[in-house]
């Protein structure tokens, strides 16, 4: 069965969920919208979160009418104070905290001679101090209800790089860095953070790359197999249940195994492109 045909079940039942980027910026199904829709499919009670409202409305709605729990929230996380009222939100509304899934991410070009200071330092409040700022504002909710799981998104781009992709390939090995610093700090809290390696998975993101560009990134995945965005959801759920109750720290990647190549293909896809998803 795909993710999308899964009954309901109970992995994740009686917790809260803040899964921010969470709907998708086109037709179809992304990992954030994937990941909301599973957590809420699993029994957890889902605040969605955009930076529009609508979106996250439209999410929301497709999730009440499948029957599971969801709020949508509008908010710029790479601010403090809008961060700070979506856990005020969560806890307002279902009284507690206890997953935080960390999604929300872009991509721009340029290498270390090209790269605009004003965009760097865009991408790097986009993709990584809003994972942080989101950590502050829930960490006090989870220790306060006994413990929690955060899942940072990050890429295989942050571990291999990519040409012509620096400031995406700093920031999302930098949520790595993040991902590790949080585990540590807050283990004894009955806290986990782990992050997910996600390769070149098929998401409305990549929508425009065309045919040609889609079957060159699947041939250079050793499965030989197209990933979505619920393969990415499916491992977010084992994370923040309580099956991984003794995991934190971990990078998991979910890439169709091409972090396991040892000979790189040639081509990494067609020049020019958006951060691969």
């Amino acid at each position: 069965m795909t993710g999308a045909q899964r009954t309901l079940g109970t992995r994740l039942a009686g917790k809260v969920a803040i899964v921010t980027g969470a709907a998708a910026r086109g037709e179809g199904v992304g990992n954030g919208s994937a990941v909301a829709m599973l957590f809420a499919r699993e029994g957890a009670s889902v605040v969605v979160v955009n930076r529009t409202l609508d979106r996250a409305e439209e999410l929301a709605d497709a999730i009440r009418a499948a029957g599971g729990q969801a709020r949508a929230l509008a908010a710029d996380v790479s601010d403090p104070e809008q961060t700070a009222a979506m856990a005020e939100f969560a806890v307002a509304h279902y009284g507690r905290i206890d997953i935080l899934h960390n999604n929300v991410g872009r991509g721009s070009p340029g290498n270390a001679e090209s790269i605009d200071i004003d965009s760097w330092n865009r991408l790097f409040a986009t993709n990584v101090t809003s994972a942080l700022l989101s950590c502050r504002t829930c960490i006090p909710h989870m220790r306060a209800a006994g413990g929690g799981s955060i899942i940072n998104v990050s890429s295989y781009i942050g571990m291999l790089g990519m040409p012509g992709m620096m400031a995406y390939t700093t920031t999302k090995s930098a949520l790595q860095g993040l991902t590790l610093a949080i585990a540590a700090d807050y283990a004894t809290s009955g806290i986990r953070c782990n992050a997910l390696i996600v390769g070149s998975v098929n998401t409305p993101m990549v929508a425009n790359l065309g045919p040609a560009a889609m079957e060159q990134r699947r041939l250079a995945v050793p499965l030989q197999t197209e990933g979505t965005g619920w393969d990415v959801a499916h491992a977010a759920v084992f994370l923040a249940s309580d099956e991984s109750r003794w995991i934190t720290g971990a990078m998991l990647p979910i890439d169709g195994g091409f972090l396991a190549l040892r000979e790189r293909p040639t081509s990494y896809g067609p020049t020019g492109t958006s951060a691969p998803e």
